[in-house]
């Protein structure tokens, strides 16, 4: 486990931030387990360690805005006009998003630490409570065009995708297909459990 530093705030180059975080991915796709450095990190990089440590607090603060980085750009937040659209296309980006092979080992790597380190799990809970304000987002949009019924609990329909989507990727039991997204997608939007049918 790093020890975590106090970073100066200093203006980051945004070149240099870049070959950080790509380097740092590249470097866990093909560590096959093993711990990956600050060290390591910065010679990835072509950079001193003490520009890492002057940017990002500790390791795992650097493999989480580069998985921040990459899920802003594997999972936007679509708007295609109808529930169904939107909330296939965020459950099909996050799943494939996940098993991208320079994505997949940095989130288990940083869900593994974060179960040790308390500064990590902060910074694990923001990034997930923000992939859970997207699709939420999602939700509430479809259900304010009438799409969804609105005794719908938007947040339990969050718990469900993201549910299925750790079980699957944590333990690996199934798959996290482009048809389990069709199945999920369809399976949310039924009014079934999640709804109140009073208000259907």
């Amino acid at each position: 486990m790093d020890d975590h530093r106090p970073h100066t705030g200093r203006r980051r180059n945004e070149h240099v931030r870049q070959a950080i975080l790509d380097g740092s991915l590249r470097l866990l796709a093909s560590a096959q387990g093993s711990p990956v450095t600050v060290e390591a990190i910065a010679r990835e990089a072509g950079v001193g360690k003490q520009t890492i440590y002057r940017w990002w607090p500790s390791k795992g603060a650097v493999l989480l805005e580069a998985l921040t980085d990459r899920a802003e750009e594997a999972a936007p937040s679509p708007d295609t006009g109808s529930l169904h659209g939107d909330l296939r296309a965020v459950i099909a980006a996050t799943f494939s998003g996940a098993q991208d092979p320079s994505t997949a080992p940095a989130l288990h790597t940083l869900v593994r630490e974060a179960a040790r380190d308390p500064h990590l799990a902060e910074l694990m809970q923001a990034f997930t409570s923000t992939r859970r304000a997207a699709l939420r987002e999602v939700l509430a949009r479809g259900r304010e065009r009438g799409e969804l019924p609105a005794g719908c609990d938007l947040d339990l329909m969050v718990d469900q995708v993201y549910g299925v989507f750790w079980y699957r990727f944590l333990l690996g039991h199934a798959p996290l297909t482009e048809e389990i997204a069709d199945r999920l997608t369809d399976s949310l939007i039924t009014p079934v459990g999640t709804c109140d049918p009073a208000d259907a």
